[in-house]
């Protein structure tokens, strides 16, 4: 990178953690720091859960997802307004009335203590997998940018760095700053996808016309489930096939997607804590729903810069075509640093940070806000430690901020193995890792929610078991078991891993008799306002 592209880089890191440090001195209590005293607008929640909901997987993965496939990924997009639709008139009205700091309060308010520290226990767990393993996508990225290459030790040095700056600026803001960071960021992350489209397009215009794209997209390649390079319609969106082994067609975006979604939107404390900091119940189901029709042109736009690349390579750079068709996750970092002017580059490179540092200070925010409210602060009240004070309430949460912040920068770098032993894209990665978490909390949740069953002891065999049954449905284990029982090797894309595994984890909570509990205690009352 020239000295240009460091300088913008650099003023936008100072900015961020600027914006973090002046928010810091506005936040007095817990209320503050986790929920900024549910006074956000519905306009900067939308922009700033949309930004959440892309991530780095976006800005990365979907290139790659554009030029290795075609665009039935929109659909998962439709099937997400579909579960933000549901979880808005459903869910969020009773969250949002439980008047806690996170929404396993709730659990703990329909159950006991136990039921909602052991969902806050899983939340965390997931959140290893989940936003590990988009500061993974993120440092691929980086390490193009700095390094050249994406062998795992430059891999590594950018996790670290990104998982660093993320952090400083989380632990010093708390959700309001972020919030304010997000907003500002997401509109970089458009701005950067717009900008790249406009420029791979004018470097074909004096070779290729737009008959000559839409031709070369009609009649082109496609990656199928083995791997393997097939003639087909990378123009495709809609899939009629009724297979359970295929991830963007029909039945899997409209139904399972959209039960994932709902999952992730009512169970997700990442999610949801964004919506509860609005002023009211209505303002956040609508910066719900909005947020997730935002997205859909957002992941257009990244998908059409893959497909785009396809096109340039395919009439212009036969190596470079070959190459990405070997491996195309560093597809359009990639070309972002050998092909964007002096500038302009250093502008796509802070719409790179955007994308991911947005997802990742969400993930660190409510994995603190989850682990102080729902087990740090209770276990210290049982051992006659209690932390009442809104000073030390406010010093022991942005110490967690650091925790967190440290343990899923460490944790990404797991994830970077595990992506490659699963043979997914990034994107399917991404998503797939969230279901081990979604599907037993919303059997969970939605026991809880909509009848009167459960029990202590239900409540975590649901959740054990909803880890259990998607682990069994991996295709490195249901594969080799389906074969081995049926004589046929089987697979079930990961759309379905939420939706089959809640199912069965609903029906484990349902099996527990409720009984008399006592309400959890939140280590400090809230007072919502709530429509």
């Amino acid at each position: 990178m020239s000295i240009i592209d460091w300088i913008i880089v650099v003023l936008f890191l100072v900015a961020l953690t600027s914006i973090g440090f002046i928010f810091s001195k506005r936040n007095k209590n817990m209320e503050d720091y986790f929920l900024g005293g549910r006074s956000m607008s519905t306009w900067m929640v939308a922009l700033a859960a949309t930004g959440t909901s892309i991530s780095a997987g976006t800005f990365v993965g979907s290139p790659e997802l554009g030029f290795n496939t075609n665009l039935t990924y929109l659909l998962l997009c439709v099937g997400a307004i579909i579960g933000g639709l549901a979880v808005a008139a459903l869910v969020l009205p009773k969250l949002y009335k439980a008047n806690t700091i996170t929404i396993y309060g709730y659990i703990g308010e329909r159950f006991d203590e136990h039921s909602k520290r052991t969902t806050s226990a899983i939340f965390l767990l997931g959140q290893l997998f989940t936003s590990g393993s988009r500061l993974f996508i993120a440092a691929i990225a980086v390490s193009v940018m700095l390094y050249g290459s994406i062998s795992f030790k430059f891999i590594m040095y950018s996790i670290i760095i990104l998982g660093l700056l993320s952090t400083v600026y989380t632990m010093a803001g708390g959700i309001k700053g972020l919030i304010y960071i997000d907003t500002f960021q997401m509109l970089l992350v458009i701005g950067t996808g717009v900008v790249a489209l406009l420029l791979i397009y004018f470097t074909m215009n004096d070779t290729l016309g737009i008959n000559d794209i839409f031709n070369t997209l009609q009649h082109g390649q496609v990656k199928d489930s083995s791997g393997a390079w097939v003639d087909g319609n990378k123009l495709q969106i809609f899939d009629t096939s009724l297979r359970m082994d295929v991830p963007y067609n029909l039945i899997g975006a409209l139904i399972g997607c959209s039960i994932f979604k709902f999952a992730q939107f009512s169970t997700d404390h990442e999610f949801v804590q964004r919506q509860l900091t609005c002023k009211s119940v209505k303002s956040a189901g609508v910066s719900l729903v909005y947020s997730q029709i935002l997205s859909l042109p957002v992941v257009l736009i990244f998908l059409g810069v893959g497909m785009l690349l396809y096109v340039k390579y395919v009439h212009t750079d036969p190596a470079a075509l070959a190459q990405m068709q070997g491996d195309a996750r560093d597809l359009f970092p990639q070309y972002i640093c050998h092909h964007i002017p002096t500038g302009v580059r250093g502008l796509m490179i802070i719409g790179l940070l955007a994308a991911a540092l947005s997802s990742f200070n969400s993930a660190i925010n409510a994995m603190a806000s989850s682990f102080v409210s729902d087990i740090y602060l209770p276990i210290r009240k049982k051992y006659g430690k209690s932390i009442t004070t809104d000073s030390d309430q406010m010093s022991s949460s942005k110490k967690m901020v650091v925790l967190m912040g440290c343990v899923l920068t460490g944790f990404a770098i797991f994830t970077a193995f595990l992506q490659q032993e699963s043979g997914l894209n990034l994107v399917d990665f991404a998503t797939g890792v969230m279901c081990f978490s979604y599907a037993g909390m919303l059997g969970v949740f939605m026991c809880a929610l909509f009848t009167k069953r459960g029990s202590t002891a239900s409540v975590t065999a649901a959740l054990i078991v909803g880890v259990v049954v998607v682990l069994l449905m991996q295709p490195y284990i249901f594969g080799p078991l389906t074969e081995a029982l049926f004589g046929t090797k089987l697979s079930i894309a990961w759309t379905w891993w939420c939706p089959i595994g809640s199912a069965i984890s609903f029906v484990v909570c349902s099996l527990g008799k409720k009984t008399a509990t006592v309400p959890a205690e939140e280590p400090k009352p809230i007072t919502a306002a709530a429509e």
